[in-house]
């Protein structure tokens, strides 16, 4: 696993560079600002990047997108203290697969760090109820409620049970499987072709997709969009 640090703070990123190297992960560069992240990401062409929020010159989320645009493949964890609701959904919004707290135990952070590694969206359990929550809880909106229809058509009957899965909160391959009776490679099959069809970049947007339009099994938009 090779991982690029951006943070704002030296004495976090030489912290956070020794845990790293102690678990026998390679850290390929660090970044003190936005502008370097894109640039050492593009330069670099890490597996991870752990992204701070604030930072000088452009703010974390600016870019993670500016990354994402270029190398989509590319697996960004945003690494902050905030754990503001709307930075935590602007995070997925901008293509981010996790979101953890800087107040997180080192056990869980590379818990959570290996599942990100595997393409597995990285939240705690509280934040990632709070994700799903606010999204199945009215954050539908009518004008994307026809274009939700019309990318859903393609879909297949299998394609829609992966994404009713993912958005009741299974979101493991492993679980993912055993649900649905196929293999693990199968169900990393059917993602990529669900990402293809919807334009998205990660399971993460992939939840937050499913609950923001209301895609039920029949393919239809949720009455209530």
């Amino acid at each position: 696993m090779r991982v690029l640090l951006a943070d704002d703070h030296p004495l976090f990123r030489d912290g956070l560079k020794s845990l790293l190297t102690a678990r026998g992960i390679e850290v390929v560069g660090e970044a003190s600002n936005g502008l370097e992240a894109v640039e050492y990401a593009k330069k670099l062409s890490p597996d991870i990047v752990l992204m701070d929020l604030t930072m000088p010159e452009m703010d974390g989320l600016a870019a993670t997108r500016a990354i994402l645009t270029d190398a989509p493949e590319i697996k960004i964890i945003i690494l902050t203290a905030s754990d503001d609701e709307a930075n935590l959904f602007e995070a997925i919004k901008s293509g981010a697969l996790g979101y953890i707290l800087k107040n997180l135990e080192s056990v869980r952070f590379f818990d959570l760090l290996e599942e990100a590694s595997q393409g597995e969206p990285a939240f705690t359990p509280r934040l990632a109820a709070r994700l799903l929550s606010e999204f199945a809880q009215g954050n539908r909106q009518p004008k994307t409620a026809a274009i939700s229809e019309k990318r859903t058509d393609d879909l297949t009957e299998r394609e829609r049970e992966v994404l009713q899965l993912l958005a009741q909160g299974v979101t493991s391959n492993k679980d993912l499987a055993s649900q649905l009776v196929i293999s693990e490679n199968t169900v990393k099959y059917h993602l990529r072709n669900i990402m293809g069809k919807l334009h998205l970049q990660n399971r993460a947007q992939i939840v937050a997709y499913t609950l923001r339009h209301g895609v039920n099994p029949s393919g239809k938009p949720d009455a209530g969009g």
